[in-house]
């Protein structure tokens, strides 16, 4: 099934013709500029129009700023703080850490990124920062943020920050502290509590600080700590409407970037190369960062099923798998296209990669509201399985290959995992009760079969070798089937052909 998103990758529509009055009823030119007359005319009525069409055409395909800017609203970022607090029980607290500012080397740091269960219940962007949701023993419930106070010597080289005042701006915010007051204010929200619902957002720091104090509080200590995963990855797997939007952005940067580079192609030499073109179409398409680190591996490394060096020359004759993500207001695309380097599949080429597209067709139509999670790696495995017998790859019976996992020769890896603000989104395998989850409208998985035929692999003619492909796409569950948030990236032979051609 194909996105409804309006977004296309193919121009559909003709240059308008134009009908145009005599130039002798619009401007008069003495017989001695006559030359300059034709001219002049040719660039009003013929060039320029055309100029302006195509400009047109490329802003609205390819420019982020032609679509939706779209984002979670105050009210959103509240209402989810607000479920959590209504399923807490008197006497508990809960605590969100932001991500620590981690060092890259002496007095650089790498690019600040917030925890994701920070962001998803604040939106707040800066480092430094608490939020404490509180119960009371009454009912009475409390939401309090900890974060960076305002310096105005220190906002000369790093930025405006927002501060207490900015904090209390935010929606259903009851109190905002200066951080530095938290240490003197944990008591008051801890001391005695039933439980302890905690989430450190990595930083270690701030966890071996807080143990230390939990042990020095003895038996005025919450009774029990809970690991805060637990209380919102079930939240984060369902997507708002708001969520779904910004995720059809980011895959639709992704989407535009990879065809742009596809067309340039066969004039790069390395894989950096090509992993620039993908990445400079993000940048220029407003994505604030990547969701991962780029997958671009060409000929033997298209084997090479997390190959990131994207260091080596390009396999002229090869396929090159193309693993990448654009992040768009921290939610992340994870779109995988393999392509001929040279613009046209070998034979051997082609047999491997209409076979990994029919796995991905076959669990794509696997994703109903209702089945088991698992559902559409079974189908795409059995599918895979049986293509793999009839090039004669395998031998046996198909259902004896699978159960002996004969199959992992060649597919080693799981069909789909979660996508939203992580790549490999929270949620897991199984829910609280140890049940498999079952697919609800509003989840986004990943759809991403693949095979990867390596050089020299025992028992395998050697026409196949250095064949890797993955195909994989973003998809929506919802109350009728699903949606591919993808679908407009074009993955048909004949369309992957007709773009590099």
């Amino acid at each position: 099934m194909t996105s409804t998103h309006s977004l296309s990758y193919f121009p559909t529509s003709s240059p308008p013709t134009f009908s145009a009055p005599s130039p002798a009823k619009i401007l008069y030119f003495p017989p001695m500029l006559q030359n300059w007359r034709i001219i002049i005319m040719r660039t009003l009525f013929v060039r320029l129009p055309l100029v302006i069409f195509l400009a047109a055409c490329s802003y609205g395909r390819f420019n982020n700023q032609s679509l939706p800017q779209n984002t979670i609203t105050p009210g959103e970022f509240a209402g989810r703080r607000q479920h959590i607090l209504e399923n807490m029980s008197p006497g508990e607290v809960a605590l969100f850490h932001s991500a620590p500012t981690v060092n890259r080397n002496d007095d650089v740091d790498f690019p600040y990124r917030q925890d994701s269960d920070f962001y998803y219940l604040t939106g707040w962007e800066e480092p430094d920062a608490i939020l404490i949701l509180q119960k009371q023993k009454s009912g009475k419930t409390n939401t309090v943020l900890f974060v960076k106070p305002r310096n105005p010597h220190m906002e000369i080289w790093t930025g405006i920050r927002q501060g207490p005042e900015g904090a209390m701006t935010l929606e259903g915010i009851d109190t905002a502290y200066a951080n530095d007051a938290f240490e003197d204010m944990r008591g008051s929200f801890l001391y005695s509590a039933s439980k302890l619902i905690l989430s450190d957002g990595g930083d270690k720091a701030f966890r071996t600080n807080l143990d230390e104090w939990l042990a020095d509080a003895g038996n005025y200590a919450p009774a029990t700590i809970q690991r805060a995963g637990t209380v919102t990855a079930p939240l984060r797997l369902i997507k708002s409407d708001a969520e779904i939007a910004l995720l059809q952005q980011a895959i639709d940067i992704t989407g535009a970037s990879l065809v742009d580079a596809w067309g340039k192609l066969k004039n790069l030499d390395y894989e950096w190369q090509l992993a620039a073109e993908v990445e400079y179409g993000f940048k220029k398409r407003g994505a604030q960062r990547l969701g991962f680190s780029s997958i671009v591996g060409s000929g033997k490394n298209s084997t090479i099923l997390h190959y990131e060096t994207n260091r080596d020359l390009l396999d002229k004759s090869g396929l090159v798998v193309m693993d990448v993500g654009a992040e768009y207001n921290y939610y992340s695309a994870d779109v995988t296209r393999t392509v001929p380097v040279d613009g046209k599949f070998s034979p051997e080429q082609k047999a491997i990669y209409e076979l990994v597209l029919a796995a991905n067709e076959a669990a794509i139509d696997a994703v109903q509201p209702g089945v088991n999670w698992r559902e559409p790696h079974n189908t795409a495995l059995r599918v895979i399985t049986e293509g793999l017998v009839e090039l004669g790859l395998l031998e046996g019976n198909v259902d004896t290959l699978i159960t002996q996992n004969k199959y992992r020769k060649f597919f080693m890896h799981g069909t789909s995992h979660w996508l939203g603000l992580d790549v490999h989104d929270v949620g897991g395998h199984h829910q609280a009760d140890g049940s498999p989850w079952e697919l609800q409208p509003g989840m986004v998985l990943t759809i991403e079969p693949g095979i990867y035929i390596r050089d020299g692999l025992e028992g395998v003619d050697p026409k196949w070798y250095n064949i890797g492909v993955r195909i994989e796409d973003d998809v929506l569950v919802t109350k009728s089937g699903h949606r591919v948030l993808s679908g407009d990236i074009p993955k048909s032979v004949k369309a992957i052909e007709r773009v590099m051609r």
